[in-house]
């Protein structure tokens, strides 16, 4: 089973916007999602020092779209990352183009495309022992009922049940995870 855990809970609020930030591991996958905006890079990078790992073990990137609250800080984790996004998988210079649904980036991590916020948003889905956790932008936080900045908030909304059929945790784009 793959290993989850939350390097920083994002925020949405009059005074500032951050990305939630999530680490990954599971068979030789070290990967890091969404890492957007941040009051500081610490923020990622001390939690992850406190985990044993530093940037440079870091093997991928999935961003679940391309608004720079999650995108900002890539760069922080070296050249030879791969990054994964709705329509591709880019390291250095190679960009090697395939949708994003069903994609497996190892044996317990997935992503589906979830479009809604915006018409290239994906999920990942991680299967943990606690069962399997769905980082997404469906949400921005617990509670919200709809997506006040959506592209189609009825996709929004049919995504968010396809997501809730199989996830038992949602780490949200911009707070803290919560149970199903």
């Amino acid at each position: 089973m793959a290993q989850l855990d939350i390097l920083f809970n994002g925020y949405a609020s009059a005074d500032g916007v951050a990305g939630t930030v999530s680490l990954i591991r599971d068979e030789g996958l070290v990967a890091i999602v969404d890492p957007g905006m941040v009051p500081a890079r610490s923020v990622i990078l001390d939690p992850l020092a406190d985990l044993g790992l530093s940037a440079s073990d870091v093997t991928d990137i999935v961003i679940s779209h391309h608004h720079p609250d999650h995108t900002m800080n890539i760069a922080l984790f070296g050249e030879d990352v791969r990054v994964h996004d709705h329509w591709a998988t880019y390291r250095r210079d190679q960009w090697d183009s395939r949708p994003a649904e069903g994609v497996r980036l190892s044996p317990g991590v997935a992503l589906r495309e979830t479009p809604g916020h915006t018409p290239q948003d994906i999920t990942t889905l991680v299967e943990t022992d606690d069962g399997v956790a769905a980082l997404t932008h469906l949400w921005w936080f617990e509670g919200i009922e709809g997506d006040p900045r959506a592209t189609d908030e009825p996709r929004l909304l049919a995504e968010r049940e396809r997501v809730l059929d199989v996830a038992s945790l949602v780490v949200p784009g911009h707070g803290p995870a919560f149970r199903v």
